[in-house]
């Protein structure tokens, strides 16, 4: 079922190809179709950064160099910032004036979040913002007094294939495939492009992150195992809040997400879009069986192929 949901999403839905594993406990399935994908192949994952990054900061709340009720700048807390309550305007919805740096530093993203007037006072709603993890990863590199990239190696160290690339760095460690993108174009005439090598200082911690299948898999593993928090902090992690405009059955905790399927059950992980690459990793509660899915185009409805993939494999 899972080969035959990713053969039509290429063939019917025009996608250049697309990659998924399903773990259940040691048994792994890799399947592919379109354009040749290996197991091994780093893709950028886009807001599934947020995951690495909330993971590495509650890891540095657990040895008592942060709280969670720390205040934070715009008046909100480090939960707040985590969780998307802050209420912080999303620095990305103003690209015009992001796209005015050749290469945004974070405190220029994060000052043109700032600037902005919030969606609602902290803690009082949700509202998905970049701006929320560009101050957590500030606030990373200033308590560990190192790059942020550097110390996402303490949740990195074991996956050869993940990290956070360096500055405007536009390409890729290892092996990878092609990443197509159509710019948010939904006509059928729109022109596709290639943007394999982007510059992704302006996602940076909330979403510029590079991974593959594998350690995708390994990652959502042990976190939702409870491998790499302590039981406070996960239980933190994986208590959850209602979204508003974001995916339809969704909840949100402290940098994961929670899915609920058609038969009731919940699933979690999180997902993450960015030009010419779209993925999603889920994985039941305890971490036996994990999906993690990618595209390497950005039309065609991703989600939906990859909510039937998650009803096909859970």
């Amino acid at each position: 079922m899972i080969q035959d949901i990713l053969d039509r999403a290429v063939a019917e839905g025009g996608l250049p190809g697309i990659a998924a594993e399903v773990r259940d406990g040691d048994e792994h399935c890799f399947f592919t179709a379109g354009a040749p994908r290996e197991r091994d192949h780093e893709f950028r994952i886009g807001s599934t950064t947020k995951t690495f990054v909330a993971t590495l900061m509650l890891t540095l709340v657990a040895d008592g160099l942060a709280g969670l009720d720390d205040p934070q700048p715009g008046g909100t807390t480090l939960r707040q910032l985590l969780s998307h309550t802050s209420g912080l305007a999303d620095y990305l919805r103003f690209q015009d004036e992001v796209n005015q740096y050749e290469c945004p530093t974070p405190a220029q993203l994060i000052a043109i979040g700032l600037a902005k007037p919030p969606a609602f006072p902290p803690g009082e709603g949700w509202h998905y913002s970049q701006t929320n993890y560009a101050l957590i990863g500030r606030l990373i590199e200033t308590i560990t007094g190192r790059p942020l990239s550097q110390a996402l190696g303490r949740i990195t160290e074991a996956l050869p294939g993940t990290y956070l690339p360096v500055g405007d760095d536009a390409g890729f460690r290892g092996p990878h495939g092609r990443h197509h993108s159509r710019l948010h174009d939904p006509s059928p005439e729109a022109e596709t492009y290639d943007l394999t090598e982007l510059n992704p200082s302006p996602f940076w911690a909330a979403g510029g992150m590079i991974s593959t299948i594998p350690d995708l898999a390994d990652f959502f593993t042990s976190l939702l195992r409870g491998d790499l928090l302590p039981p406070h902090l996960q239980d933190e992690m994986f208590t959850t809040v209602p979204t508003a405009d974001w995916l339809a059955t969704g909840r949100y905790g402290l940098g994961v997400s929670s899915l609920t399927l058609s038969d009731g059950e919940t699933v979690w992980g999180m997902g993450g879009a960015i030009f010419g690459s779209w993925t999603y990793a889920y994985g039941s509660r305890d971490g036996r069986r994990i999906l993690v899915a990618n595209t390497n185009g950005d039309w065609s409805d991703p989600i939906a192929i990859f909510t039937e993939l998650l009803e096909a494999a859970f």
